[in-house]
């Protein structure tokens, strides 16, 4: 589903050529990386759901080479900012990013994956819509596979700042359906869906990373 994304969720501004640069993911890039570099296999191949602009997967690639890298996104302009990237990275453990939905149904069949990763993404959508990217990707990663899940998440039903609050009551007055989901429903919708919590951890700015794996 192409869910328009709301008011004040996302900036990016023009950057060199069809490259977009979105300052929020210059400033999480840092911290995401710091807590993949615990949970990362040494190799295989990786697909990041959602990769917005390409900053991340470009610097995870780098980071990581032994790793194939697989980008993936929905919006057209989007695509085009990261194939631009892994253009100019010119890495040969990276791809040209895929067009993918990952709220559909039917692509956790397609490819295996050792490691997959999500950005700033479930509180955009709605709650079903969460639990089918949860659901194929449990389908879609290797056995001892892992998935990181980062972003922000209410805290056993709360919500833990005042920024959070407002951030998720403008979300829901923009569309009732999306919104900031629970660490506690995300927990127990990853287990329904086959998926052990590995890892939990505290992020800056009050965000969540979570890291699932398949046994």
């Amino acid at each position: 589903m192409r869910r328009k994304t709301p008011e004040g969720a996302s900036f990016v501004e023009a950057n060199e050529g069809a490259q977009l640069f979105a300052p929020s993911a210059a400033r999480n890039l840092a911290p995401i990386a710091s807590e993949l570099a615990q949970i990362a296999p040494p190799h295989g191949k990786a697909l990041e759901i959602a990769s917005g602009t390409g900053q991340h997967i470009v610097a995870h690639a780098q980071a990581h080479p032994d790793i194939l890298w697989q980008p993936s996104e929905i919006d057209d302009d989007r695509i085009a900012s990261i194939d631009a990237y892994v253009t100019q990275a010119a890495l040969s453990n990276l791809s040209p990013a895929i067009e993918l939905d990952a709220t559909a149904s039917g692509w956790g069949a397609t490819k295996r994956y050792d490691l997959m990763l999500l950005s700033n993404l479930l509180h955009l959508i709605s709650a079903p819509e969460a639990q089918n990217i949860l659901t194929e990707a449990a389908q879609a990663l290797s056995p001892k596979g892992r998935f990181m899940i980062y972003g922000p998440f209410m805290r056993s039903g709360v919500l833990t700042s005042e920024g959070d609050a407002n951030f998720h009551a403008s979300l829901r007055t923009q569309d009732p359906e999306i919104g900031y989901k629970d660490d506690g429903w995300l927990e127990a919708t990853a287990q329904d869906a086959g998926l052990t919590l590995y890892r939990k951890t505290e992020m800056p700015a009050n965000n969540l990373a979570f890291t699932f794996a398949k046994p």
